[in-house]
């Protein structure tokens, strides 16, 4: 408790009148306060000395002090609470064999090779230096030899660093299980594994999450994950199928997942674009680029870069690679037998950049990397199945397929009854250029940027998923909304 007095000066004094006081009256009255024999008078002086100190070291601090924020560290200004108005994102912190373990041997990880150079760089793999001479010298650092097989990592490495990312579960609106689901089964596809094998991951996962109380509140209809393989390899039907069995079991069924290839009749699955070789570290380097593909002459009407699929019958690959050759100078191919175009090659993106259309027949599946690549240089895409990306990547692509691409049925193809450079041949330069520069104008929705925090004022493919499952998570949350079990 305190004193109920503190400093004699401070003690209730005799009243005494006073009639226009003096300058001699107030020097005796205040001398025997401020002698130096009297100690209050050094505690005065030296309080008034180090506020006078404080108060002029204090005008020459800057007004801001930029401190770099440590990943595990949210900060909500003003300005972030309004960008978050749309929502907030718990990261769970998983044990870390279902993430930072699966990294750690990744040298085995694949039955024939090593895949630790390929997820170097926060997923970005090895810098592209062979580009030199074909990507603008200043912009040769933003290129990398990426997988295609690494958007688990890129969104895990992202959402750690989020400005929307609150420690606190209960403040959150979606929940984000950094379980890097493709990179663990990946290793059991290839080989005569067992089912139970290439499930081990994907039951050990779920019975940690569905034991977590906000997962039970929601039942799963908040969360969220990143499987960084098409959705076919997660939906193994009887044991002796090909793949996982993961997105069939009952507790990942009502979690949003962010895939490079959906099921177009599964409302939970949501195709994501895969990576391409091209992250940018700023803004400016994307304009540079969309301003260096805009320019860009582009000597060839068409170009495929692939390789024919001789053990499928009827091979449309084929078909295409032969009317490529009939179509002399005004065709361009790249040879990707074998393991040649792994992660993208020098020639692949040079034949992109030197063609004004790249013919995107499907894959293994029904889509493939070759469309991001061929987009982000600056070429105007070819399908020949609706399924390709139409009904693949709705919130990255443009509502009308017609102005950034061209579609030439796979039948009518087939059967000779058109050929692709007939088709091709009848666009005019300007509906060309409008087309390209449609592609253009999507590029940042299309690439995953080599930035923690994003490209400040410019929305990339990461930016646009997460938002996109913001509003979805909202949308899910209005009466009208069916929620089943």
């Amino acid at each position: 408790m305190l004193p109920k007095s503190i400093h004699p000066s401070l003690e209730p004094q005799p009243k005494t009148l006073h009639t226009k006081p003096t300058l001699t009256s107030l020097t005796s009255l205040l001398k025997p306060r401020f002698a130096p024999q009297n100690p209050h008078a050094w505690i005065l002086f030296s309080v008034l000395f180090i506020q006078i100190l404080l108060l002029c070291n204090f005008r020459s601090f800057p007004t801001s002090i930029p401190t770099p924020l440590p990943a595990a560290t949210v900060h909500h200004s003003s300005q972030t609470l309004d960008q978050c108005a749309s929502g907030k994102v718990f990261v769970y912190d998983l044990p870390q064999p279902f993430n930072y373990e699966i990294l750690q041997n990744c040298d085995n990880l694949n039955p024939w090779s090593s895949r630790c150079d390929a997820l170097s760089n926060h997923g970005f793999g090895r810098s592209a230096a062979a580009l030199a001479g074909i990507v603008p010298d200043d912009l040769l650092p933003a290129w990398h030899w990426t997988d295609q097989f690494v958007t688990e990592i890129i969104f895990h490495d992202r959402l750690l660093n989020h400005r929307c990312r609150v420690m606190e579960p209960e403040s959150a609106t979606a929940f984000y299980v950094p379980f890097y689901a493709g990179l663990a089964v990946g290793k059991y596809l290839w080989l005569n594994s067992t089912a139970e094998e290439r499930d081990r991951h994907c039951n050990m996962i779920l019975r940690w999450v569905m034991d977590q109380p906000f997962f039970k509140r929601s039942n799963g209809w908040d969360h969220f994950i990143t499987m960084g393989r098409i959705t076919w390899d997660f939906r193994r039907s009887r044991d002796r199928d090909w793949g996982s069995s993961c997105i069939h079991k009952p507790g990942i069924r009502n979690v949003t997942r962010l895939l490079i290839e959906r099921n177009p009749w599964d409302y939970f699955d949501v195709g994501v674009p895969y990576p391409t070789g091209f992250h940018p570290r700023s803004k400016s380097d994307v304009t540079h680029w969309q301003n260096f593909v805009r320019a860009r002459h582009r000597n060839a009407l068409f170009c495929f870069a692939g390789a024919p699929r001789r053990a499928f019958r009827d091979d449309f690959r084929g078909v295409l690679l032969s009317q490529c050759r009939d179509s002399g100078e005004s065709c361009r191919t790249v040879n990707c037998t074998g393991t040649r175009c792994s992660n993208g090659t020098s020639a692949i993106l040079e034949t992109f950049l030197d063609s004004d259309f790249c013919l995107q027949p499907r894959g293994d599946s029904f889509t493939r990397r070759s469309i991001f690549d061929c987009m982000v240089a600056g070429s105007i895409p070819v399908f020949f199945w609706r399924r390709t990306a139409y009904v693949q990547y709705e919130w990255f692509l443009p509502r009308e397929p017609g102005s950034y691409s061209v579609y030439i049925d796979h039948n009518a193809v087939r059967n000779g009854t058109v050929t692709v450079k007939n088709v091709l041949e009848k666009f005019t330069k300007e509906e060309v250029r409008q087309m390209r520069e449609k592609v253009i104008e999507y590029i940042p929705r299309l690439i995953y940027a080599n930035a923690k925090e994003g490209l400040e004022g410019m929305k990339d493919a990461f930016d646009v998923a997460i938002e996109g499952v913001f509003k979805r998570f909202e949308k899910q949350e209005q009466p009208q909304f069916h929620k089943w079990k």
